[in-house]
């Protein structure tokens, strides 16, 4: 129900230096002071950040680890009957705690043995280029926020349930993280910000939204189905189309609902075929011509 890098809350710097996340009115802890005191904190962690150090730790409440124990519980159901082999195998490598929220220095040293990434902290809005180009060294921008305890079971924005569960459990996969790479090698390759935006549509449709055909049924492998309590429920449902490069890149979405247009490949081999083939070789003349033979 997001965009990655793009649908953040705004973040802004005070003269005294503090860190003040701009909750919209509509989010569920905007009227929750100590919410929002934990968030500006939070945010802080990263807007100080410096590259190479390790990621300072978010000093969670018990409130908050007990939502990443009621989420983490429910979706783990739902990944047995909807989730790829594949990224079951991935969360099975990684094994990320049920009891607590793990910190993200805590992710990347469980998930750099298995496939080379590292996790970065993100206060907010990181720029579409630099959210993806980073993938191609084996980099994830992540929040380090939970949602309001209101609200369990649902998120406005990309949170660390989003982030880690959705994410590093297919980061830990070598045939997914190869694909994420991928992703960012285009997105550094290209030029243009039309073709900019065609890659991170595909990775849209794929690597956020994605599902595949199994031996017994439809299931899911993008990270906003595997991390959305609701939507896992419902993605079969949607209008379910075959993968098709030119057609990703041409479908408008809206971050605020459920995806109602959803792309399906028929296999990971298939989908590695033609998203990953597409990401290896693609630049802003070839998606031109995507582009032109979609219209």
């Amino acid at each position: 129900m997001f965009e990655e890098a793009q649908y953040f809350a705004p973040i802004a710097t005070q003269a005294d230096g503090s860190v003040v996340v701009e909750l919209a009115a509509s989010h569920p802890g905007f009227a929750d002071p100590v919410y929002r005191a934990r968030r500006n904190a939070i945010a802080a962690l990263a807007v100080g950040y410096r590259a190479g150090t390790p990621i300072p730790a978010a000093e969670y409440t018990e409130q908050e680890h007990e939502v990443w124990v009621a989420v983490t519980r429910e979706l783990a159901a739902k990944h047995a009957r909807y989730a790829t082999a594949e990224y079951l195998g991935g969360a099975a490598a990684l094994g990320l705690p049920a009891d607590r929220i793990p910190q993200l220095e805590e992710v990347s040293r469980l998930l750099e043995p298995l496939t080379g990434f590292r996790y970065l902290p993100a206060a907010g809005l990181v720029p579409l280029r630099e959210f993806y180009g980073v993938l191609a060294d084996g980099f994830f921008h992540s929040t380090q926020y939970i949602r309001h305890h209101s609200v369990p079971f649902y998120t406005p924005e990309p949170d660390v349930i989003h982030e880690v569960i959705g994410h590093a459990n297919a980061l830990a996969s070598p045939r997914y993280a190869a694909l994420y790479r991928l992703a960012g090698q285009a997105a550094r390759r290209v030029e243009g910000e039309e073709a900019l935006e065609f890659v991170s549509k595909v990775f849209w449709f794929t690597l956020e939204f994605g599902v595949m055909r199994e031996a017994d049924g439809l299931k899911a492998y993008g990270a906003g189905i595997l991390s959305s309590y609701g939507e896992i429920e419902e993605f079969r449902g949607m209008d379910i189309r075959p993968l098709d490069l030119p057609a990703m890149g041409a479908t408008d979405y809206d971050i605020t609902k459920y995806q109602d247009v959803l792309f399906r490949a028929e296999s990971l081999q298939h989908l590695e075929d033609v998203v990953g083939g597409f990401w290896d070789t693609c630049d802003d003349d070839s998606i031109a011509k995507l582009v032109a033979d979609g219209v």
